[in-house]
């Protein structure tokens, strides 16, 4: 689970972040919707522990991601795109991430035909289209995300749910 409380991060006297508080629940994929300077990218930074909070804070599992002993067994995200090689496969990518990371190098190949990637997986990742980039962030086998359907947080049963950010 990850839970933000009362998450901001403000440059100069600009909040980009203004004070944030949700939680996601575990097993889920989220995806931050919103314009540019919403502050998707920057929440999702302080999640990661790669920006600091102004105040509040950002838990993963209870623990700030730094305590995290492995945190690729606990969370998944692909903050750019261009992070992965482009030479490189998305298996061979999330192999290599596996191996450094303590999880059994067979399970990239079970969730990979869990997420219905499997005929794509090969292929050089600079010749992946966008929606395949953007299932990759699948691929870390314990993703998180928050629900926001009709009826409210947690009502969706689809797995994919986007979190809108930045918008009234």
């Amino acid at each position: 689970m990850i839970t933000l409380q009362g998450l901001t991060k403000k440059y100069g006297g600009q909040a980009a972040v203004d004070n944030l508080s949700l939680t996601i629940a575990a097993g889920r994929v989220t995806g931050f919707l919103g314009p540019n300077g919403a502050g998707k990218s920057t929440t999702m930074r302080m999640i990661m522990g790669l920006d600091h909070p102004t105040s509040g804070q950002a838990l993963v599992g209870g623990r700030a991601y730094a305590d995290l002993a492995y945190p690729l067994r606990e969370i998944g995200a692909l903050l750019d795109a261009k992070a992965v090689h482009p030479g490189r496969s998305a298996r061979a990518h999330l192999r290599a991430l596996a191996r450094t990371n303590g999880i059994p190098v067979g399970r990239v190949d079970e969730v990979l035909e869990t997420v219905g990637l499997t005929s794509v997986a090969n292929r050089l990742s600079a010749t992946q289209t966008s929606s395949e980039v953007i299932n990759r962030r699948r691929l870390s086998g314990r993703c998180r995300s928050v629900e926001e359907g009709p009826g409210g947080a947690g009502a969706a049963t689809d797995p994919f749910t986007v979190l809108r950010l930045g918008t009234s």
